[in-house]
Formats: C-alpha cells, structure tokens, sequence
C-alpha cells in the first residue's frame, strides 16, 4: 500500500492475498459447471422479454463483435442507464487523455444510450457473464490495460481473473450501501478475497468510502458522486413537440422509474388528485418497461382510463394515465411534468435517482427508502420541506399543493438546486485521481497523431 496522501502513480503494486475461501471456490465452480450450460436458456428467456438483443448474445459470452483497436484499451463497466449516463463525460476525458474504451454494459437500454452518445475511440460490448470462460474470452480478446467498474458492480469471478491476469481494477463512483456492506460482513473471508484484489475506489462519499476501507480495499478515495456532472437526459425534440400538444394545457405530474407495488399507491394518489382536478393527466414510468402491461391492467381493472406508450395507444383528452413503458424516455416526461415523484423509495429498493429531474427543473418528491442515494436525499431534504412522502394521502397532499402554487413550486426547484450544486466536480477529482495512471497507460500514435489501425 501507498504511503498516505502520496500520489497514485500505479495500480499494478503487487498486494498479499488471502487464501481463496471455499464460498468463492463453490461460486465459481458453479459457474462453470452449473451456470454456463444453463445459460443459453436463461439469455434466450431475457431475450423473448427484450432484456437482450438476439444479434448481440454472443457478446454475453464474452465474443466480442468488433476488433480490439491497437495500442491501450481501458474496460469500463456500467451496469444500466444510470451509471452509463454517469461515466460517459469520464469516458470521453479517457479518450481524450490517449486510450481506446471498450464500455460493457447489461441492459439493451444502456447499449441503446452507448450507441448514441459514445465518442469516437469507444466502443460497447454487453458484458460477459460473471462465469470464468465467458470472462477469459472477453479479456484475451480485448487485454485490456486496465478496467474500471462504475458503482457497485462487484462480479467475483472477473474481478478474480482480472487479478490473476495482472489487470488493474478501479471502482469509480464507488457506492455501497449499509444493507450491501452487511451482507459482506457476513461473509468475511469472501469480502477479503475480492476487495482486496480491487486495487483502487474512487467513492462517492465518505461513507461509502468507509465502508469499502473496511471490507479490505487497500487505496480509497472520496472523489464524489458522478451524477452531478452528469449531462441532463436528453430528449427528442420533435417527440417533445408532439407530446406537449398531445398535453395540451392539462395538469399533470409524473411518477418516474416506479417499482412493484408503488404504481397502486400513485393510482389512489390519483383519484384523490382527481377530484380537485377533474382534467387531470398522470404518467407513470416503470423502472422496468417490460412491467407496462401489468401496470396498465392493474389501473385498468380500478377504472381508470389508460393508454400505454409502447402500444402506441392515443393519449387522447380523455386518459387519466399514461403508461410510459419505453426506453430511454425519460427525459421527455420529466420535461412536460412540473412535479414528478421519484420511485424506488415508498418500497425498499433505495431510490432512484433524483439528480436528473432537479437538473431539469423539476419539483421532486420521494419515499422514505433513499440509501442507494442517502448523500442525495439527505441533503434535498434538508433544503426542500414536505419532499419526503410515506404514503399515498401525503403524496396527495404535496404533489397537489406543488400542482397549484406555481410560486411554491419555484421555491422548491431553486432551493433543490442550490444545495446540490455544492456537489459538483467529481468529474475532475476523478479525473485527477486516474490521471498519472491513465497516462502511464497511454496507446500508441503514429506520426500524424491518429490512432493505428485496429487489428482484429
């Protein structure tokens, strides 16, 4: 280990290791004998439910589809569109520093935002199962000079063999939440042998940098949290235009990225706000858009008018919901709602992200489940009076009064984005924390100072 407060130069420091503990053994022995032939029927059922792209499911087996790019390649990890959202002005500073990226991701919608908004000298691959030959195939394929996992995205069996194969591993925009960090506690020797192996954290908070420092990671520092550097989500603009005329001058609030058992409690919010507002407009996003028929029957069977977005069903002056269940929308609702309820917190789930609507204008209320975010919602809060809803009469009650009192609702926006703007810069502390790692890891150029051509 560095001595303290010198700098990070490398990441390739050769560390003690613990012996492999059998619980680990077993993981990856099941992987290989049980999971992987398995995994066929399992990638072809997420597949029938559009969780994979059927073209692209021999990525899942680490095949890559493009040729690896020549001189550094950077692995960098996201899970969803989240975290991806988060790492891409991170992965352009990486190109833009010299390195080639290759981002993996799990889900089609943040391949979707990959295939957009990538620079030129990225790529994106879906990420290979966590079972050992899956993860060779990738890393013999693309040898990557080192890899960075976004969040907590912690995979046994790829952060073993990254180790083995002399791969340094960071976690940037490193979150652990206390439900996540007891359940490791539990299994001690296991903890030790991964996050030991983990070279660097760059930690959202220090919190979450205090809990990974326990679990054994030998270089932590508190870089903060990457979504406040985050651009806003973006929108298309003529779908906008569309939406907004569809709307027309009617009331309307959002409850975005909803879980299971939340969309019934915004529905009896709903029909109280209905009352006051007979022209009233609710969306609902599901966090999971293959949920939107099984929301729409469940509003359906109480009565209410809906029409769902993926149906391509009218949103007509009539419909009282609006089931948003498509990818990568979310930016345009969160752009006609001018209140919106943030989902993943009236269940325990943690909470979604309210970064993204406070950016955008919009008033934010929330459950009381919020530790996937605590630093965010402790902090909004503390600024923002009534945000915090436990139940549908309170989400009736602050969504209505935000609904009305557009002077209130003003108040609540600004005080929301005046105490996170204090926040921002974690792009250049993380920046500046990988900087002489990424640039003793800098690709080859020819004379003109293009990239040599990939060879496959």
């Amino acid at each position: 280990m560095r001595p303290p407060n010198a700098p990070i130069t490398s990441l390739t420091a050769v560390k003690d290791r613990p012996p492999t503990p059998f619980l680990l053994n077993v993981y990856r022995a099941f992987g290989s004998v049980v999971a992987r032939p398995l995994a066929p029927l399992v990638l072809s059922y997420r597949a029938s439910r559009g969780k994979e792209l059927r073209d692209r499911v021999s990525e899942r087996y680490g095949r890559a589809s493009q040729p690896r790019p020549s001189g550094s390649v950077v692995w960098v990890h996201a899970a969803s569109v989240g975290e991806t959202n988060a790492v891409l002005p991170l992965i352009r500073r990486v190109v833009e520093s010299g390195h080639s990226v290759v981002l993996t991701t799990v889900t089609v919608t943040a391949a979707m935002m990959a295939a957009e908004k990538l620079p030129a000298g990225a790529v994106h691959q879906f990420s290979p199962i966590d079972i050992r030959r899956c993860v060779t195939a990738f890393l013999d394929h693309w040898r990557p000079d080192m890899a960075m996992f976004v969040e907590s995205e912690l995979w046994p069996e790829a952060i073993v063999t990254l180790d083995a194969a002399v791969i340094p591993l960071a976690i940037v925009n490193g979150r652990l939440s206390q439900r996540s960090f007891n359940g490791w506690r539990r299994h001690e020797a296991v903890a030790a042998a991964l996050f030991q192996r983990v070279n660097l954290c760059l930690a959202q908070s220090e919190k979450d940098g205090e809990r990974y420092r326990a679990l054994g990671v030998p270089e932590v520092v508190v870089t903060g949290n990457l979504k406040f550097d985050a651009p806003q989500l973006g929108v298309d603009s003529q779908a906008l235009v569309n939406l907004k005329a569809e709307i027309g001058d009617r009331p309307v609030w959002l409850a975005a990225s909803t879980h299971h058992g939340e969309e019934a409690v915004v529905a009896d919010a709903f029909e109280a706000l209905a009352v006051q507002h007979p022209r009233l407009l609710t969306i609902i996003v599901p966090r999971h858009p293959h949920r939107g028929d099984e929301v729409a029957a469940m509003l359906a069977d109480r009565g209410i008018r809906v029409a769902r977005r993926s149906a391509a069903e009218q949103l007509s002056p009539t419909t009282q919901i609006y089931v948003a269940d498509t990818l990568g929308e979310l930016g345009l609702f969160y752009r006609v709602a001018p209140v919106a309820f943030v989902g993943g917190s009236l269940v325990d789930h943690g909470g979604q992200n309210p970064i993204e609507p406070v950016h955008l204008g919009v008033a934010v209320l929330h459950g009381p489940h919020t530790q996937n975010f605590h630093q965010v919602y402790d902090t909004l809060d503390g600024a923002v009076p009534n945000g915090r809803v436990a139940a549908a009469e309170e989400l009736v009650a602050n969504a209505g009064r935000l609904m009305i009192d557009a002077e209130a609702r003003e108040r609540s926006v600004t005080a929301a984005q005046a105490a996170l703007a204090p926040f921002r810069g974690a792009l250049d502390r993380t920046v500046n924390a990988l900087g002489p790692v990424l640039s003793s890891r800098r690709r080859a150029v020819v004379d003109d100072g293009q990239l040599e051509p990939a060879r496959s």
